[in-house]
């Protein structure tokens, strides 16, 4: 099964990437991910999108591209795979298409995460992260049982990303508007897209992809 999930910053559609992963013993594939473990484990695209990214210059959808087929290709991709927030742009979803035609396969879902902008700002403004293990928290919605100290692994520092501040946040939110308006009419065009209700609870977020994906 192939699923491509997409939603603007904070929709949560990383949390149920991972979900849907799970359930259905396929892959997750982030490309930002993708990108920093290439860079990291030093092969020739790593070295090669290491330099372009300390140039300050965008990796290009041909290298992007390039790393999904080589990713895709791997053994334990062969029970299908999802593709957490790519693609981002039309041609990014043409050229996607073409690479997974050339090997004989399709993609079987496209979700959104359908979210309010006001309540995400509200959300992605608010969350922290514990920095020994990562666990996540919100300053309202979600803040550690004891006061400065992570519930997982009674850590007592937290790290919060320089841009999920408000006004960032908003800049964000009309980015991603603006850039994957496009997208969603692409594979809305073809039939593949399906609507979730993002601001639902997340169990029952996970209930809707769970329903459609079977």
């Amino acid at each position: 099964m192939i699923i491509v999930i997409l939603g603007t910053p904070g929709s949560g559609k990383g949390t149920q990437a991972r979900r849907l992963a799970e359930r259905g013993n396929i892959i997750q594939l982030s490309t930002g991910d993708m990108l920093r473990a290439e860079v990291a484990r030093g092969s020739d695209l790593g070295l090669k999108v290491k330099k372009i990214m300390e140039s300050g210059d965008l990796v290009s959808d041909d290298i992007i591209l390039d790393m999904i087929a080589e990713r895709i290709g791997r053994d334990d991709c062969r029970n299908g795979f999802i593709l957490d927030g790519f693609p981002r742009t039309t041609p990014q979803a043409e050229a996607l298409d073409g690479m997974l035609a050339e090997r004989g396969l399709t993609i079987d879902h496209v979700f959104e995460l359908e979210t309010d902008d006001d309540i995400l700002v509200e959300r992605i403004s608010g969350r922290f992260t514990c920095a020994a293990c990562g666990a996540l928290y919100h300053d309202r919605l979600n803040p550690p049982r004891v006061t400065e100290v992570c519930d997982e692994c009674g850590g007592a520092t937290f790290n919060r990303r320089a841009d999920d501040n408000a006004e960032t946040v908003r800049q964000r939110l009309l980015a991603y508007h603006e850039q994957t308006a496009p997208v969603l009419a692409y594979y809305h065009d073809k039939g593949a897209l399906r609507g979730i209700d993002g601001m639902a609870g997340i169990d029952q977020v996970t209930g809707q992809l769970n329903e459609i994906t079977g």
